[in-house]
């Protein structure tokens, strides 16, 4: 029998043998999983990946911004595609540069985080993947702030850094600088078709009976704990998801991943309870050998079983870790088929979410000269019960949003203080 990597290349290979190849490119098994994601939304809505930026009144210059991001999407075919399902097949739809700079509206009296968490709920799944939003403070009291925002089946977390910074060198750019000439623009959409298919030959070499047993043995006890969402949960007047977040001495070096997922295992049980297995999730992996590196998004979600009782030894944790990457390669809808094989009740929908960053990866974002000053805008639509987000430096700044037609803010913050305390050094207290 076929594995599901090789059903896939078979099916878009069918489905591009005519005039629409160069129009349909393929999508890797990480691609394939927010496909998967919005399919089991209700509302079909597509995971977004916000960035905002605070500038001082005034600086940006609107129409500058518009031809900057036009620029920087004719250059890059992930940013100029829209995810699609042709005849039951993912794929991406490759278009022209359509990248609209909104201002959105702001109520009287509004203030501009609340304009954008307006903005981004009213986000059209069936528009152009990379959106600018820029919204000012009426009375001039406040910065600017610029969302630069995407649709993540089409990017990944590792190519944010080099989106923020290709958009400031667009911006430099004189006026009058256009768009790539169509050549190279199509030997880009060449180069980008042909990483995503050494993508999925190395997904196909790892989707193996062999992968599948172990995985089915790994997640054989996997069940989803949240409870189901109920708007009825959200107080009125309060926004749709809490927030907290940490700032922690830094430790040697980096803090180990085994740690963080035993992190992650702590705020579970504050949140589920003891004695279930968890399914969290996170992003592993790097561009296969040989890919050009395009923008695009490329990194697999692996999932580990958190058992949330009194749980293994962290060398414990860390010896299954390692041998879970030696399988992670694996696509994500392979492995929900294998977990489901052995007898879980598992759907696919994952309990809770951790990514990891380095704070010396990510760039500031430079417009006219002028650094754009990162902030976080809370309170926005998550998807799913709760995230965990780490981002290692100088000092550790540890992050959690959750839902909260899922989970109530109090037993929220009893899984942060988990979390945060599994973290911090012994004899440190939280900032």
């Amino acid at each position: 029998m076929l594995s599901i990597t090789s059903q896939y290349l078979a099916r878009y290979r069918h489905l591009t043998a005519g005039d629409r190849a160069e129009a349909l490119l393929p999508v890797t098994g990480a691609q394939r999983r927010f496909v998967l994601v919005r399919s089991l939304d209700p509302a079909g809505r597509p995971d977004v990946v916000p960035m905002f930026f605070a500038f001082p009144p005034g600086t940006v210059d609107v129409e500058r911004l518009r031809s900057s991001a036009r620029r920087l999407a004719a250059r890059h075919t992930a940013l100029r595609s829209r995810p699609a399902v042709v005849r039951g097949t993912p794929v991406l739809v490759a278009g022209g540069p359509e990248v609209p700079v909104t201002r959105p509206a702001a109520v009287p009296g509004e203030r501009p985080a609340d304009t954008l968490r307006r903005a981004l709920a009213a986000w059209d799944p069936h528009g152009p993947p990379l959106r600018l939003f820029l919204v000012r403070d009426a009375g001039g009291r406040e910065d600017d702030v610029l969302a630069v925002v995407l649709d993540h089946a089409v990017c990944d977390g590792r190519s944010l850094a080099r989106i923020v910074e290709e958009l400031g060198a667009a911006y430099a750019e004189s006026a009058d600088a256009g768009d790539p000439a169509p050549e190279e623009a199509e030997a880009e959409l060449s180069v980008y078709r042909e990483a995503v298919l050494l993508q999925l030959a190395a997904e196909e070499r790892a989707d193996t009976p062999e992968a599948a047993a172990y995985w089915a043995d790994r997640l054989r006890a996997v069940r989803e704990q949240a409870p189901p969402p109920r708007p009825e949960r959200v107080p009125d007047g309060t926004l749709p998801s809490g927030s907290a977040e940490a700032r922690l001495p830094a430790h040697d070096g980096t803090v180990p991943f085994p740690e963080l997922l035993d992190a992650c295992r702590a705020a579970a049980r504050a949140l589920y309870g003891p004695g279930g297995v968890v399914p969290l999730g996170y992003p592993w992996g790097g561009r296969p050998t040989g890919a050009e590196p395009v923008v695009g998004c490329f990194l697999n979600t692996v999932v580990f079983p958190a058992a949330t009782g009194h749980g293994p030894a962290p060398e414990v944790t860390a010896d299954a870790w390692w041998d879970d990457l030696d399988r992670a390669d694996a696509p994500f809808d392979a492995v929900v088929s294998a977990a489901r094989s052995a007898g879980s009740g598992w759907t696919g929908r994952l309990d809770g979410l951790l990514t990891v960053d380095d704070d010396r990866r990510s760039p500031p974002l430079r417009l006219g000269g002028v650094e754009g000053r990162e902030i976080h805008i809370d309170g926005r639509t998550v998807r799913g019960p709760f995230a965990v987000s780490v981002t290692q430096g100088a000092e550790l700044r540890v992050r959690m949003v959750w839902d909260r037609a899922v989970l109530d803010d109090d037993t929220a913050n009893e899984a942060f203080d988990a979390l945060a305390g599994a973290l911090r050094p012994p004899g440190r207290a939280v900032d």
